[in-house]
């Protein structure tokens, strides 16, 4: 029989993935000391969920008694071109680069089963796939696994792929020699800190989730805090600023060709988007994470990138909204027609 390790490795990139590594199905104490600290300072804001199921979350065999060991996967989604480049069109809207496509969550998902099948029938053993669906810390499994390490801005960072690197994990009951954890090899540089237009980042490796633009305009449900809209830009689903600041970026391979950004995401017209009701917002994003935020959501980050467009040509549409059934988008449109009338000459 074909060494373990090499055959689910050489699988793996055969089905896609750029990264393979092993680890057991532990965690030290410093990453459930860190999601406490995370927790206890409030910093997950309405993610609720993440205060949920803490044991499972930071004990692998706590969520699967029988697991010996963790594969972690790496899917890279590198974009092409400056990701920053239409925070300076102020008419469009800037779509994170991981939604400018399919919801990777469906893409993973399916090569993370594909290759669970292949473990359970070439070595008889059980295994469970995840990819962000369950109490599993990615990013720790990952830099035990050798994938690369949790930079200072919280996201893994890989000599490979920058940080451009989705993450899915295989729990199997396979007792596998594990990689070397990956080293820290951030140095002194803290380009990813200053780069956060909000700050959300208290301290080098601490993320104030309820100061990040992504939080803010995903994970948020009510009304955008006041303080943090003009910095928001033309935002609207997601921020990149500071992964694409990490300067490992230069080493980074292609994207997954199913994760490679569709045209009509790149820079879509504010106008555009914010004319979409309940069907046509279903209908434009329906393979898309941005679906799971839902229009209205959506909408009211439209709204706040409208407000700090400066064009007057985009009142109409927001006069139009502040008559909106939904308070928030009606709360959003009333403050971007505000921002757009303030730069109205007499």
């Amino acid at each position: 029989m074909a060494d373990p390790r090499e055959a689910i490795r050489a699988k793996a990139l055969s089905l896609g993935f750029h990264a393979v590594g092993f680890a057991p199905a532990t965690l030290g104490p410093e990453a459930r000391d860190r999601l406490a600290d995370f927790l206890a300072a409030g910093h997950h804001g309405d993610m609720g969920w993440m205060a949920e199921r803490t044991e499972q979350r930071s004990h692998p065999q706590a969520l699967w008694p029988e697991a010996r060991s963790v594969i972690a996967l790496g899917l890279a989604y590198t974009p092409e071109g400056d990701p920053l480049a239409t925070l300076a069109q102020p008419t469009a809207g800037n779509i994170s680069v991981y939604a400018r496509n399919r919801d990777y969550h469906d893409v993973a998902k399916g090569m993370l089963k594909h290759l669970g099948q292949f473990i359970v029938s070439r070595f008889g053993a059980a295994v469970k796939v995840f990819v962000d669906t369950a109490p599993v810390l990615e990013k720790p499994l990952a830099q035990q696994a050798g994938l690369g390490w949790q930079g200072k801005h919280t996201n893994l960072v890989s000599r490979a792929h920058g940080s451009w690197l989705f993450l899915g994990e295989i729990y199997t009951t396979l007792a596998l020699p594990p990689d070397a954890p990956h080293a820290d090899r951030c140095g002194s540089c803290s380009a990813c800190l200053a780069s956060c237009p909000t700050d959300a980042f208290p301290a080098p490796y601490r993320l104030d989730a309820t100061r990040c633009i992504s939080y803010l305009t995903i994970e948020h449900k009510g009304a955008i805090p006041i303080e943090f809209r003009a910095a928001i830009g033309n935002r609207i689903y997601g921020c990149d600023d500071c992964l694409a600041a990490c300067p490992w970026n230069r080493f980074a391979h292609a994207a997954h060709e199913k994760l490679a950004a569709l045209p009509q995401n790149v820079a879509p017209p504010l106008g555009e988007l914010a004319g979409l009701d309940e069907a046509a917002f279903r209908a434009r994003f329906a393979a898309s994470p941005i679906k799971r935020i839902g229009r209205a959501r959506f909408i009211r980050n439209v709204l706040i990138a409208i407000g700090n467009s400066a064009d007057l040509s985009l009142a109409p549409a927001a006069r139009h909204l502040a008559g909106d059934a939904d308070p928030v988008i009606a709360e959003a449109a009333a403050w971007a027609l505000g921002r757009l009338e303030e730069r109205e000459p007499p």
